[in-house]
Formats: structure tokens, C-alpha cells, sequence
């Protein structure tokens, strides 16, 4: 039961020692008095019955009203009648029982189904700065002295700890994230981002991604299926698939794992302490040992041994003059053609 704007509900008539002795029915003009329309509680149509005693009750319902028809709650007097208990549980908020028979109503109820998983965060310390622009599964979990940025979406399992920030403009889902951490417009699926770890912005984890404690996943950066060392750093603008990654190593512009040859996935190992320059591709199985440096610009298909210096790219040519004989031959290309 549960007090709210009674039109069009079935009225709660109470016995004298405060149990319920029957339900009035005011759909229809004539099957309530008015002073049982006058009560403002209301029957929200959700019964808890002994399954013997109703079984009993029903054989004994008429349909005695205006519209002679069979109504369920004409049991409750019955069932008193033949001393069973009749009692009734109050509901505090009548938006726990609101029904869904259209995408209105299914829009209506989420909406308060997501204020109250909110407001529970909120209250254990979280802040959400929008709650309006944000939306946070049942499931998720969140940490305290985390803030929730504007339009951030956590979904499924996603579990958040403590002092981190994520958003605004992030999806999460089914993702671990430490304390202390980042997230900033970023997308992320079945990843584990852990204490410290900044994200983005416009970065996207795959699942299968691992970055450990005070690792860095930056601008455009996209990583599949790899594991991020301690300290490790991922700036901006790669691909890092099926990869495992040493601590304390930066990957420069543009690094980009070749994990597949068209037939299988290869892993690439990249050390510790390593420094990738610009435009480096790494093509699988490949291993880069620890305190090693690639060039700028170099496709590596051979291992690089620890502390070495791998090059792999032509040597640059100049040719003189050949701006002006493009010029040249257009030139002539076009007066031919008259």
C-alpha cells in the first residue's frame, strides 16, 4: 500500500486494530461511498498471498459491484473471515512502483532508478557534478573523494577508487580504475587502469589492456590487449596491440605495434627504460630490450638488443632542381594538349 494521489486507485479501509479488512474499487461510480473516497490510501495492486488460503478465497468471490465483475481484492474480507491475517506494507515513495507500458514510462522510471543510484553515491562521498548528464549502473562501484564529471557513462562492473576523476565526456564499462587516477574524454572497455594512471584525452582501451601504476595512455592513443609498465608512457597519436611493456619507457608520436601478418596475432615486447622517436613501427613478434632507442621514422622487423640503437630506414636523397622541372613539364604538357 502506499499513500499517494489516489485517483483511479482502490481504496485501503482499515479495521479498527489497524489491519487491513478490505479494498474498495473506485474505478467505477457507485462501488465506493464517499466518505471511502475521501481516503487517500491506496492499493497499489501487488499482493502476497498464502497460496492455500487464496485458493480457498477466490471460490467464494462475487461479483457484487457496478460493472459485475471479479475483483481481486474481495478475497481480503473473505480471508479475514476465515481469520487470516490481512496486513499491508507502506511504501515511502510511490516512484518505486511506477509501471512501464511505453518507452515514456520506461524513460520516467530510469530516470529515477538513476537519481537514486546517484544520490547512494553521493552520500558515501562521491560527487557527480551533474547528476542530470550522468549515467551510472546499479552494479558500478565508485570510491571515495572521486569526482564524476558531466556526461560520463559507467556501465556494467566498472569499480572506481578513491581521489580519481573521471570525465567528463568518458564510458567505462566493465573497467577497473585505481586511486588517484584520470580518465578525460576517453573511452574504455574491460580495461584495468591502475593507481595514478592518466587517460586522454580522446583515448580508447580495448579490453585485455593493463596500465600500471603512474603509466600514461594519451591523446588518440588506442591499446588493445597489453600490459603498461609501471611509469610507462603512451603520449599520443598510437596503436599498441598484444604488447608487453617494461617500466619507465616512453613511446614517441606515432609508435604503432604490427601485431598481425593477416593469418595470426604476434606479441611485441618492448623493455624497460626504452625510448621509441617518431613514426616507429614495430612489426610482431619483435622484442626491443631494455634502455634501447629507435629512430624517427624506422619500420623495425628485427630485435633490438638492450642499450642498442635501432635504425631501420633509407638514407635521405635530395634532388636538386626538381621543383622547377615539374613546373616544366606541366608547362609542356598543357601547351601539347592545345
Amino acid at each position: 500500500m502506499v499513500l499517494a494521489d489516489p485517483s483511479g486507485y482502490g481504496r485501503v479501509v482499515r479495521a479498527a486494530d489497524g489491519s487491513v479488512e478490505r479494498v474498495v474499487e473506485t474505478k467505477y461510480e457507485g462501488d465506493a461511498s464517499e466518505a471511502e473516497l475521501r481516503i487517500r490510501e491506496v492499493n497499489t495492486g501487488m499482493f502476497a498471498f498464502n497460496g492455500a488460503a487464496l485458493t480457498g478465497a477466490l471460490e467464494e468471490v462475487r461479483a457484487d459491484n457496478a460493472q459485475g465483475e471479479l475483483y481481486l481484492p474481495d478475497v481480503l474480507p473473505i480471508m479475514r473471515a476465515h481469520q487470516q491475517t490481512v496486513g499491508a506494507y507502506e511504501l515511502s515513495d510511490p516512484d518505486e512502483l511506477l509501471g512501464i507500458n511505453d518507452r515514456v514510462q520506461l524513460a520516467q522510471v530510469t530516470a529515477v532508478a538513476q537519481r537514486q543510484i546517484h544520490e547512494r553515491h553521493m552520500i558515501a562521498g562521491v560527487t557527480i557534478v551533474n547528476p542530470g548528464a550522468t549515467v551510472i549502473d546499479a552494479d558500478v562501484t565508485i570510491g571515495e573523494d572521486t569526482v564524476i564529471a558531466p556526461f560520463t557513462s559507467l556501465q556494467g562492473k566498472t569499480a572506481i577508487g578513491s581521489r580519481s576523476t573521471i570525465g567528463p565526456s568518458s564510458t567505462l564499462i566493465d573497467a577497473t580504475v585505481g586511486d588517484e587516477a584520470k580518465v578525460l574524454h576517453s573511452y574504455v572497455t574491460g580495461a584495468v587502469i591502475g593507481d595514478r594512471v592518466s587517460v586522454g584525452p580522446f583515448a580508447y582501451l580495448r579490453p585485455g589492456t593493463i596500465l600500471r601504476e603512474g603509466s600514461k595512455a594519451g591523446t588518440f592513443v588506442e591499446i588493445k590487449n597489453s600490459d603498461v609498465g609501471k611509469g610507462t608512457k603512451v603520449p599520443h597519436l598510437s596503436y599498441i596491440g598484444d604488447a608487453d611493456i617494461g617500466e619507465g619507457t616512453n613511446l614517441g608520436a606515432s609508435t604503432i605495434t604490427a601485431n598481425y601478418d593477416g593469418y595470426r596475432k604476434h606479441r611485441t615486447t618492448i623493455g624497460s627504460r626504452v625510448k621509441t622517436s617518431v613514426d616507429t613501427t614495430l612489426v610482431a613478434p619483435v622484442s626491443i630490450g631494455d634502455d634501447a632507442y629507435t629512430a624517427a621514422g624506422s619500420v623495425i622487423t628485427t630485435d633490438v638488443p638492450e642499450g642498442a640503437l635501432g635504425v631501420a630506414r633509407s638514407r635521405q636523397t635530395n634532388i636538386d632542381g626538381y621543383a622547377e622541372r615539374r613546373r616544366q613539364k606541366a608547362a609542356a604538357e598543357e601547351k601539347e594538349g592545345q
